[in-house]
């Protein structure tokens, strides 16, 4: 039974998100890109078809031209170029014209004449040629009434020489039209089979891919940490595939960060459960180490101020940490600290005084840092014990070469704090993600934690942690600036304090 409700879940998780989610458009990608490849193959059509109907016309005049220059020679083989009336009308019926004329320079000699109109309604002259004139011509002619009238000129049977044939303009208007609705028709069809060729290529090539990526989003976007919904690159070699394998790696990625965020929601939940409770447990210690420091012992004497400092340090930062109950470190507070005796004290913390090896405290003895004490102790406390695990994880300690060293110094309002160690280095592997937890870690078995909480505190007080190249071992230096002092508030402040000096002293 558990199985089909958990289904039954999902069915209306994914209802809840549809419906939540805009209606989806009936008119997508592929109808716009049928539309518009007709549209686009029929305006190239178009471009085609006006300048076809035009070079019929042309076409059309030309060869009632070429039958006119035939019956001008028949005219002038005739003897005394008398050709019978019945002859005349036979050749002018051929032509379908109503006159046939030779122009000779400024002279015109009429050779047959069946109906003479009594006016012309346009001269057509083919011997000029032209490019967009017979275009707008054509287009004139097909919104033409039939009943017009034509004068035709062009180049006649010997050189000097121009025919003139008067014909009727309704067989050219009825012939364009028949070529024009076959050429439309012949159009069409091959707008609908390129543009059909075209929208199944583009569909094939890229709306269908594109729908399974969109898909795929849609689908991963409603349950991220599922990782059957990441998408399976097809495995093309072109912009596409780059897209898929692109979006494949960013699912896995989110995927990866999601669930590991879940586990560290988990780890956080542990560890405030084992917090509050080590808080008491360390309390109670508190109580122990309290007790301790009534006996006499020397050793006891010297020893318990130090348990019992490292056990408050230990319970602050347990209440802190439910305090806050967040990822967040609190905001510093900071004072003037003397860095050489917190060294100091974080290099007894870290057990350098009994461990063999060499340890050096390098900063002067007047130097102070404006900084939290407790958050700068824990940023010595995480570089020196990475430093100490780095030369342990090596092999055994050697006393006389191994050392870890610690120097600070002040550059105007900045100081800059070194910790370094004679250890094996940072391999070249965990130098990307050195500052990230559960990524940095340069140790087998190790969390990266110590350096991303290090970094995180020095980030707090406006500083930088980073890795310095160095021929041995390693070398983590950080710097951490004063407080920007406000000039006005200070000068109040001093004000106010001569203030009450002058009072007191009164």
């Amino acid at each position: 039974m558990t199985r089909p409700q958990g289904k039954t879940k999902r069915q209306g998780d994914d209802a809840t998100d549809a419906g939540q989610r805009p209606p989806r458009r009936r008119f997508g990608l592929s109808g716009k890109l049928l539309v518009l490849t007709i549209l686009f193959v029929m305006l190239s059509e178009v471009l085609i078809f006006v300048p076809s109907i035009a070079n019929f016309r042309v076409t059309w005049l030309e060869d009632q031209l070429n039958q006119a220059r035939l019956a001008a020679r028949v005219f002038d083989a005739a003897p005394d170029a008398m050709v019978p009336p019945d002859l005349q009308r036979d050749i002018l019926d051929s032509l379908g014209a109503l006159t046939l004329a030779v122009k000779r320079g400024e002279s015109r000699q009429l050779l047959a004449v069946s109906d003479m109109p009594a006016t012309v309604d346009q001269d057509v002259d083919l011997s000029q040629p032209g490019m967009w004139r017979p275009i707008g011509e054509a287009m004139a002619m097909l919104a033409a009434p039939p009943d017009r009238v034509l004068r035709v000129m062009g180049k006649g049977p010997r050189e000097g020489e121009m025919v003139e044939l008067v014909i009727k303009a309704a067989p050219l208007i009825d012939a364009m039209w028949r070529y024009a609705i076959n050429i439309l028709t012949l159009s069409i069809l091959i707008s609908v089979f390129t543009a059909a060729l075209v929208y199944l290529s583009l569909n094939w090539l890229l709306v269908q891919p594109m729908r399974r990526v969109t898909e795929s989003m849609v689908a991963f976007s409603r349950d991220p940490e599922d990782t059957g919904r990441i998408i399976t690159p097809s495995g093309r070699g072109d912009e596409v595939g780059v897209a898929e394998r692109e979006l494949e790696a960013m699912q896995r990625q989110l995927n990866g960060t999601l669930q590991q965020k879940n586990h560290l929601a988990a780890l956080g939940l542990a560890v405030s459960k084992i917090n509050h409770d080590l808080r008491n447990l360390l309390a109670a210690a508190q109580l122990v180490g309290d007790r301790l420091g009534d006996i006499d012992d020397p050793k006891v004497q010297r020893f318990a101020p130090r348990l019992v400092a490292t056990l408050d340090r230990a319970i602050t930062f347990c209440t802190n940490t439910l305090r806050y109950g967040r990822a967040q470190e609190a905001p510093p507070e900071r004072s003037r600290v003397e860095l050489r005796a917190l060294v100091a004290e974080a290099a007894v913390t870290l057990g350098f005084e009994e461990a063999e090896l060499s340890f050096v405290n390098g900063v002067e003895a007047e130097l102070e840092i404006d900084a939290d004490r407790d958050q700068l102790f824990r940023v010595l406390m995480n570089l020196g014990r990475n430093a100490r695990q780095a030369l342990e994880a090596r092999g055994a300690i050697d006393a006389t070469s191994d050392q870890i060293r610690i120097d600070a110094r002040r550059e105007g309002t900045t100081v800059t704090v070194a910790v370094s160690d004679t250890g094996p280095g940072v391999p070249a592997a965990a130098r990307e993600n050195l500052f990230q937890a559960f990524k940095g870690s340069a140790r087998p078995g190790g969390t990266g934690l110590g350096l991303a909480i290090a970094a995180e505190l020095v980030r707090a007080h406006g500083g930088e942690l980073r890795l310095v190249e160095s021929a041995i071992g390693a070398v983590f230096e950080f710097t951490i600036p004063d407080r920007v002092t406000d000039l006005a508030s200070a000068r109040g402040k001093g004000r106010a304090k001569a203030a009450r000096g002058a009072r007191e002293a009164g």
